[in-house]
């Protein structure tokens, strides 16, 4: 890890600061880049007060989250963030730095959702991600899944959220022959002439 809080990658004859150890860039990212105990981390998002009550007020209207001066008497001292919302800032990060945008096939959903510390109004939230497991399918060679740990971590370096996610990603050998396979069936297909 650098000063400035970046990760090289793993080939540093790149010379190049990568925010985390991948070795291709999230639009080029495929089942085989996502390797087994890597750790990536990457942020971070700031949590706005005025965000914490518009999303509560919509999707999680408990007065902790939505009415400032009652949360000072709540069991918090103050106004936190919903678990959702949380989760929703976690996700963001996770989708801009973390899962493939190119070969991302869904997820069959997560485990073990926990909100460990609350998260409050000024705090800054970053994401570190290990890979649990990353394990080809069986039944579809051209894809495999991925077990990641998620946990994200505030400004203090306290761990305020953990979740387990299972993503499908399309491999790349394959993704690259399928594609070859069809841009070479269209050349050779014969070409017919417009009627006369």
């Amino acid at each position: 890890m650098t000063q400035s809080g970046h990760y090289l990658a793993r080939d540093n004859s790149t010379f190049r600061y990568a925010g985390m150890p991948f070795l291709r860039p999230i639009s080029d990212r495929y089942f085989e880049d996502y390797i087994e105990g890597d750790v990536h981390c990457f942020g971070t998002i700031v949590v706005e007060a005025d965000e914490i009550v518009a999303f509560a007020n919509r999707f999680d209207p408990q007065s902790l989250h939505t009415d400032p001066e009652a949360a000072k008497n709540g069991p918090f001292g103050g106004l936190i963030a919903s678990g959702w919302h949380t989760a929703g800032l976690m996700t963001r990060l996770f989708m801009d730095h973390y899962l493939t945008k190119v070969a991302s096939l869904g997820s069959p959903g997560g485990d073990e959702l926990r909100w460990v510390k609350p998260v409050r109004p000024g705090d800054a939230l970053s994401v570190r991600v290990t890979v649990l497991k990353a394990v080809p399918s069986k039944s579809k060679p051209d894809r495999g899944a991925i077990t990641s740990f998620v946990e994200v971590i505030n400004q203090a370096g306290e761990v305020v959220m953990t979740f387990k996610v299972v993503n499908i990603i399309a491999k790349r050998a394959l993704v690259i022959a399928s594609a070859a396979t069809g841009y070479l069936s269209t050349l050779s297909s014969p070409k017919t002439s417009p009627e006369k």
